[in-house]
C-alpha cells in the first residue's frame, strides 16, 4: 500500500512537472543558483541588498546635479549598479545565444507595456524596493518587511490580473 501511494505521488509530480514545465525545470534551477550567487557576492562586497529599482536614480547621479540624485547612497553604489544591470541584460542575451532563441515577441500593445512600467516604478517607490530586492534578498534574509511586501506584490498582481481578465481585457 505504501509503495503504491509513493508511486502515485511520483507519477502526479512527474505529470505536473511536464505540464507546468514543458521545457524542463533544470534551467530554472540553474538561473536560481546564479541569482543567489550573484546576490551573495554583491552583499558580501557592498553590504547592500542587490535590488534593481535603484539603478535609474543611481545612474542619473552621473549626469544630473540635482540634489535628489547626488545622495551618497546613489553616488557610492552607482558603479556596481551599472555592472549589475548590464549583467542582467547580458545574462538574458547569453541565454538567448545558448538556447538559440533570439526574438522575444509579445502581443501586448506598447502603450500597455509603458503604462505597466510606470506603475511598477511607482510601486517600487511606494514599497521602498522592487521584487528583486525584497523578493530575493529580503525574503532570503527573513526580513518581515520584505515578506509582507512580496505578499502584497503577489496579491495585488493576482487581483489586478483576475479583474482585467474578468473585464475581458486581453493582450
Amino acid at each position: 500500500m505504501i509503495d503504491a501511494t509513493v508511486q502515485l505521488g511520483e507519477t502526479v509530480i512527474a505529470l505536473l512537472g511536464s505540464e507546468l514545465f514543458p521545457r524542463g525545470w533544470e534551467h530554472y534551477l540553474l538561473g536560481g543558483l546564479f541569482i543567489g550567487l550573484g546576490t551573495a557576492i554583491i552583499y558580501a562586497a557592498t553590504a547592500i541588498p542587490a535590488g534593481a529599482s535603484t539603478f535609474l536614480e543611481s545612474t542619473l547621479s552621473y549626469a544630473s546635479r540635482l540634489r535628489r540624485f547626488q545622495q551618497p547612497r546613489f553616488v557610492s553604489s552607482r558603479d556596481w549598479r551599472v555592472v549589475f544591470t548590464v549583467g542582467i541584460v547580458a545574462g538574458a542575451a547569453g541565454y538567448s545565444v545558448v538556447a538559440g532563441e533570439f526574438v522575444w515577441l509579445t502581443d501586448v500593445q506598447p502603450w500597455r507595456l509603458f503604462v505597466g512600467g510606470i506603475l511598477i516604478g511607482v510601486g517600487t517607490r511606494i514599497g521602498k524596493g522592487c521584487t528583486s530586492g525584497h523578493g530575493v534578498c529580503g525574503v532570503g534574509s527573513g526580513s518581515r518587511t520584505s515578506i509582507l511586501n512580496v505578499a502584497v506584490f503577489m496579491l495585488v498582481a493576482i487581483g489586478v490580473a483576475q479583474l482585467l481578465f474578468a473585464m475581458g481585457v486581453r493582450p
